[in-house]
């Protein structure tokens, strides 16, 4: 993947917050000092679900995260790994060094308590000492706090799983997003006259709190994002159970999307899950949702 030297921000970056915008924004400004280019290094899976052998549900997909990377940061390159069992047995001085080496790195970016290479044996300070000895350039950066909270990944973890999505929103500095090809659903929108695009959220991804959101869409190939009342669950007026799903209706928009990819941002959470005793109770509420989700974006 040689294309020039890079200065490379290292980290996991799930959900890409405030803290990451940190690191993102020094390596922009390293590389432009060292007339490189920055990049991103992630993983393609949670090292810590490698390392304990547990199931770690992430705020976004690598899709999700290479989108906002380029909009809201205007970077192009992310360094995707793949984190196994060798990657998780690596010595630490050799870990950077195959990264220098492979992607020509002459700087690195890191966060305070950033751990890595076998046993997480290596940390920020250590990365430091290495990169003078080689005469790499390196800064760490110190924690990020809002509202005296120190911005982290599990904290907005938790503020997504229990429907606080304006906060979340806020510690991530940009809405939540998900990103899908839109697919053939069961159609319950367009058989009560709010026809909405279905997405799935890919294994391994958190679902939000089950609920109705204010949202956004932007359809592949379309500058505009289009205001949206987005419902996650299980549909439990039309439908006994199953998996959730993730459907969105989209105000004043009429044309066929499907196959397209789009993005969801999620902005509010406007009400939770509810099962209505008849199609017109829930064709009335959806009706509220749409102006609600509307006067939100309205009154910004």
């Amino acid at each position: 993947m040689k294309a020039g030297k890079r200065v490379i921000a290292l980290g996991f970056f799930d959900g890409i917050h405030l803290g990451h915008a940190e690191l993102l924004h020094t390596a922009k400004n390293m590389a432009y000092e060292a007339n490189a280019v920055p990049a991103m290094l992630t993983f393609d899976r949670p090292p810590e679900a490698v390392i304990s052998g547990h199931t770690v549900q992430m705020i976004q997909s690598v899709e999700d995260r290479k989108v906002i990377l380029k909009e809201y940061f205007g970077i192009d390159q992310m360094i995707v790994l793949n984190f196994d069992k060798h990657t998780m047995q690596m010595d630490w001085s050799d870990f950077i060094e195959y990264i220098t080496e492979e992607y020509d790195a002459v700087g690195f970016v890191a966060g305070h308590d950033f751990r890595f290479g076998y046993r997480g044996e290596g940390t920020a300070e250590k990365l430091r000492e290495k990169c003078a000895r080689d005469k790499i350039w390196c800064q760490i950066v110190p924690p990020v706090m809002k509202d005296g909270i120190r911005v982290s990944s599990t904290y907005i973890r938790k503020l997504i799983a229990e429907g606080e999505m304006e906060r979340a929103v806020d510690f991530l500095g940009h809405p939540y997003l998900i990103t899908d090809t839109v697919h053939s659903g069961y159609k319950i929108g367009r058989r009560i006259g709010t026809p909405t695009v279905n997405m799935n959220l890919q294994e391994g991804i958190l679902a939000p709190a089950r609920g109705v959101y204010a949202s956004k869409v932007h359809i592949e190939g379309e500058e505009e994002k289009h205001i949206s009342v987005t419902n996650i669950g299980v549909n439990p007026t039309i439908r006994d159970g199953g998996r959730v799903t993730v459907e969105t209706h989209i105000l004043d928009y009429g044309e066929d999307i499907y196959g397209k990819r789009i993005e969801l941002e999620l902005y509010k959470y406007l009400r939770g899950e509810c099962r209505f005793s008849n199609v017109e109770e829930l064709q009335k509420q959806i009706a509220e949702d749409i102006e609600n989700s509307r006067n939100y974006f309205f009154n910004l």
